[in-house]
């Protein structure tokens, strides 16, 4: 069945119920497609190919109407082959560029301001993921103190981020031995790659046998995973929750529900997205209900897209009901994704 071509009259009917079914929500009879859009059809002949449409799994009927709706798989044929062309107004284009140009220079604020923008343009649940640290290079560590037996370690990597953790040292130690570890460190391991390290920074300090040192090289050695890791999930921004139950599919306590569970959770939804940058790398993704492969997201579908800084990359996309404007959304979220790569490279 999934290599089953489409007939040209059977692609228009399941364009144009597509098409109908995003702009009202209800089922999709034959006279409505008749009436709406002149195919030279009757509607006894259009009702016939939407029940071959249905018999092939691309549309489906439920039981309190006459109408049809998409199927995930009818869906995919719209996304795949034949949804308009993506394409966005330059007006909009205006508005996005003057907000991520006012915008602060923290990739912080850049990356909370983008979701809202991406969340009020196309009035779904909007989601920014900070890059990842995996292959970030390690430009300099720096370490403060806090207190006799706590330091803040701050790690700069050469895209320009900055991550900082707090640890806590088993032993007092003083300002000037900690300058002077912080630059043992950074002789050993700045330039290499996190990965790197966390395999390989044990065997590059085995030689500080020094016992003023020894505490604070302790704590990096058994901090290594913390501190040269990936960023924690949290570091998210997802934003939109009152756009997406707006839509009359959330209408419903359930589905209310569902989105509240799917915002405070926002684990579910970042693995999801990291699922989808490795299997498209530099494209935009669209994954459909089932697709998701997390039953929790079923009704949902997601487009999302990869955004860099330097070596670096980040995800940012929405999540919505299945009916919504694909052509629309995918030509938003490219096009911000480009934006927010350009603002950040201004920013290195």
């Amino acid at each position: 069945m999934d290599d089953y071509q489409l007939k040209e009259r059977e692609k228009a009917i399941l364009r144009f119920v597509i098409h109908q079914f995003i702009l009202t929500a209800n089922p999709v009879g034959s006279r409505n497609v008749s009436k709406k859009y002149d195919i030279g059809l009757s509607p006894a002949s259009i009702r016939n190919i939407m029940s071959d449409l249905e018999d092939l799994g691309f549309l489906n009927h439920p039981h309190t109407s006459a109408g049809r709706v998409p199927t995930d798989r009818g869906y995919r044929v719209y996304v795949d082959t034949l949804m308009d062309p993506p394409q966005l107004d330059q007006t909009i284009k205006k508005i996005i560029d003057v907000n991520l140009g006012a915008a602060s220079s923290e990739t912080d604020e850049l990356l909370k301001i983008t979701s809202g923008i991406l969340s009020n343009l196309t009035n779904q649940l909007a989601m920014v993921t900070y890059p990842k640290f995996e292959q970030a290079v390690l430009e300099k560590i720096q370490i403060v103190q806090l207190s006799s037996t706590r330091i803040l370690v701050v790690v700069s990597v050469k895209s320009g981020l900055i991550k900082t953790i707090t640890l806590e040292i088993d032993a007092e130690v003083r300002e000037d031995t900690i300058q002077t570890a912080q630059h043992l460190l950074n002789e050993r391991i700045a330039g290499l790659r996190f990965s790197e390290i966390r395999n390989s920074l044990g065997e590059r300090v085995k030689d500080f046998d020094d016992e003023i040192y020894r505490p604070i090289i302790r704590v990096f050695l058994e901090s290594v995973d913390r501190i040269f890791t990936e960023t924690p999930n949290e570091k998210a921004f997802v934003t939109g929750a009152g756009n997406i139950l707006k839509h009359p599919e959330f209408e419903d306590p359930g589905h209310f529900q569902s989105v509240i569970e799917l915002v405070e959770n926002k684990e579910i939804i970042i693995h999801i997205m990291d699922k989808s940058k490795k299997s498209f790398e530099d494209e935009v993704a669209i994954t459909i209900g089932q697709e998701n492969l997390d039953e929790k997201l079923s009704d949902y579908s997601m487009i999302t897209k990869e955004y860099k800084i330097g070596d670096l990359t980040g995800t940012l996309g929405i999540m919505g009901p299945k009916r919504m404007d694909y052509s629309k959304i995918v030509a938003a979220v490219v096009y911000i994704a480009e934006q927010l790569t350009q603002e950040l490279t201004k920013q290195r």
